[in-house]
């Protein structure tokens, strides 16, 4: 049997008549940038995550540059994140010349740890960007009362978890600002990159606009030095029709994270391995990845062999981003961020997508079971 990591086809065919119809139509418009398309996607984003206010853009990568532009963080300036995320979260920081802080992250569900958030902030320190990671949002009351205490901004970066709640409340409204990502193998993916920023204050709002077409006010008059930040109506296009079908892959997604806690605590694996956390507050996630721990030194392991048998997986990160070679000069050293660095060496995600089969989870339980048990 064959499970790949991802697959995506089966949602394509479904949709596909549709997608085409308004692909066209907006070739024959000649309309490719922004526009009434973009301008649809944002309202249906705001109303979707609880926001005044959502301002596409062109990844996820660039939604948080932007945020940061915003709110004028550059040179001198101190930045909070997580060591355990994609790169991009704190690419963002170094690209426009603010300084990046790590924070080690929460054993259980590998977000960054609030309680270890205070000792690291200073004069210089100006924000904090949490990443919900793999669809789980962060323990958002314990930030921003952290936040609200130092006057500084809060960032999410939701680009994995787009409909994930913390108390009710949807990613990317918790915060000053939400940064989702649309890249295609996420939740709701688009044809290419795309991203959205999500606000409730009226000014932000206004000025992610400005900021993403040069800092332009109006037409060749330039109040700000932004950037080229503007998302394509193609991909817009795209995503207005998958975000009507969005609640119902995230519900196909937690049943499929649901069956896979029952038939690991079924197998005879035990302590071998350790499944996803999901904290009291996060009370809904979404499951971007299904990533397990796999104890004793075995994942390199269980990953070539698992692959050998026809299982998809992945390694969601296999190195903390302070001992990234591009990230030196920070000064960090192997040891400083130890849950950071003992769950990069643990952690494998394993096939989640919607479409998958309940006879695809039981081939990847009993593969996993047959590695690290025989």
């Amino acid at each position: 049997m064959q499970v790949p990591l991802l697959d995506f086809s089966q949602q394509y065919v479904g949709l596909k008549d549709e997608i085409l119809k308004e692909i066209s139509e907006i070739c024959d418009s000649q309309r490719f940038v922004l526009g009434e398309k973009v301008q649809k996607l944002e309202n249906e984003i705001a109303e979707y995550c609880g926001t005044k206010h959502a301002c596409g853009v062109t990844s996820g990568s660039d939604a948080l540059i932007i945020a940061l532009m915003v709110e004028n963080i550059g040179a001198g300036d101190e930045v909070i994140t997580t060591p355990f995320t994609f790169f991009a979260t704190v690419g963002a920081i170094s690209r426009v010349g603010a300084t990046p802080v790590f924070v080690d992250i929460d054993p259980d569900t590998y977000n960054i740890d609030p309680a270890k958030i205070e000792e690291k902030i200073t004069s210089k320190t100006k924000a904090i960007i949490p990443v919900h990671l793999f669809g789980q949002c962060c323990d958002m009351d314990a930030i921003n009362a952290i936040a609200s205490k130092h006057n500084l901004v809060v960032i999410e970066d939701a680009c994995q978890s787009i409909g994930a709640e913390y108390k009710g409340k949807r990613a990317g409204s918790i915060g000053d600002y939400g940064c989702f990502s649309f890249y295609p193998t996420k939740n709701l993916g688009c044809f290419g990159d795309g991203g959205m920023v999500t606000a409730n204050d009226d000014k932000k709002a206004e000025l992610l606009k400005v900021y993403r077409n040069h800092g332009q006010g109006s037409t060749y008059i330039h109040h700000y030095v932004g950037g080229n930040f503007r998302l394509d109506a193609l991909q817009a296009a795209v995503l207005s029709i998958k975000l009507r079908e969005l609640d119902a892959w995230s519900e196909a997604r937690t049943r499929n994270a649901a069956e896979y806690n029952e038939m690991f605590t079924a197998s005879k694996l035990g302590n071998k391995i350790q499944t996803p956390f999901v904290a009291d507050f996060a009370n809904r996630h979404i499951y971007n990845q299904y990533s397990i721990l796999v104890k004793d030194g075995k994942r390199d392991e269980l990953r070539t062999k698992l692959l050998e048998k026809g299982v998809g997986c992945g390694v969601y990160y296999p190195l903390s981003l302070h001992q990234q070679e591009c990230f030196k000069d920070l000064g960090y050293k192997d040891g400083d961020m130890p849950v950071s660095e003992q769950t990069s060496k643990e952690i494998l995600a394993l096939p989640i997508f919607p479409e998958s089969t309940i006879e695809q989870r039981k081939f990847v339980v009993e593969s996993i079971e047959n590695i690290l048990c025989s």
